[in-house]
């Protein structure tokens, strides 16, 4: 109860004109994405987009059953920029706020792709995403793989006890390596490996004031005492 009183004591302030009107929250696996995306949409009165969780050839991917790849990956595609155009057109004042970025899913496609595969899929990524703009800010929520593991063991959702420890370290190291080059928006990244904005309460607050500041570029956070 001590975390709820005091997280509504600190609403982000506005910065004017400047303040981000598309934040995208990216990251792995259990990272916390949603945790942080529903935060931060209470708190900035935004509209969010929440990612596809219906998926219903997640499962049959994850058993590595022949085929599977291909039309999960086509399912995220079209459903994701569905989602995230019918946001952006619609004529609403508030900051939009999205649990992922367009691009998450170019990552999962050549991850999980075979070559052919990953041809046909770029002829529709192409169309589809330049429909979707850039946001104004990305925050890129990082986590050691031996972190993602006890977290996706400890959420025990449906289909997600196949996944195996080498696709969850492949997955962080494809977003470390797209997060590397990124320059599209201004970008925060945050290690939450030792943070956790639910259980502890100075974690979030520290957060919610670093983002009463303008981010430019690329930029890291990282909790006072978070290292201890």
């Amino acid at each position: 109860m001590a975390h709820e009183s005091s997280a509504k004591r600190a609403p982000i302030a506005k910065r004017g004109p400047q303040a981000p009107r598309f934040i995208a929250i990216e990251g792995p696996l259990r990272v916390g994405k949603s945790t942080l995306a529903r935060i931060l949409a209470e708190r900035l009165h935004a509209r969010r987009v929440y990612d596809c969780e219906d998926n219903p050839f997640l499962s049959d991917f994850y058993e590595e059953k022949s085929g599977s790849a291909f039309r999960a990956q086509m399912y995220f595609l079209l459903e994701r920029q569905k989602r995230l155009r019918e946001a952006l057109a619609a004529d609403s004042p508030a900051p939009l706020l999205s649990d992922f970025l367009m691009e998450k899913d170019r990552i999962f496609a050549n991850l999980n792709l075979d070559d052919e595969e990953l041809k046909l899929y770029e002829r529709y990524y192409d169309v589809l995403a330049r429909e979707i703009p850039p946001p104004d800010l990305v925050i890129y929520l990082q986590a050691k793989p031996e972190t993602l593991r006890a977290r996706i063991a400890k959420k025990a959702a449906k289909g997600e006890s196949h996944i195996s420890p080498d696709y969850v370290e492949e997955v962080a190291r494809a977003y470390e390596h797209f997060f590397f080059r990124y320059e599209a928006s201004d970008l925060l990244v945050i290690n939450t490996s030792d943070i956790d904005f639910v259980e502890r309460s100075e974690d979030l607050q520290q957060l919610l004031r670093r983002l009463q500041e303008p981010v430019k570029g690329t930029q890291y956070f990282l909790p006072l005492g978070a290292a201890e």
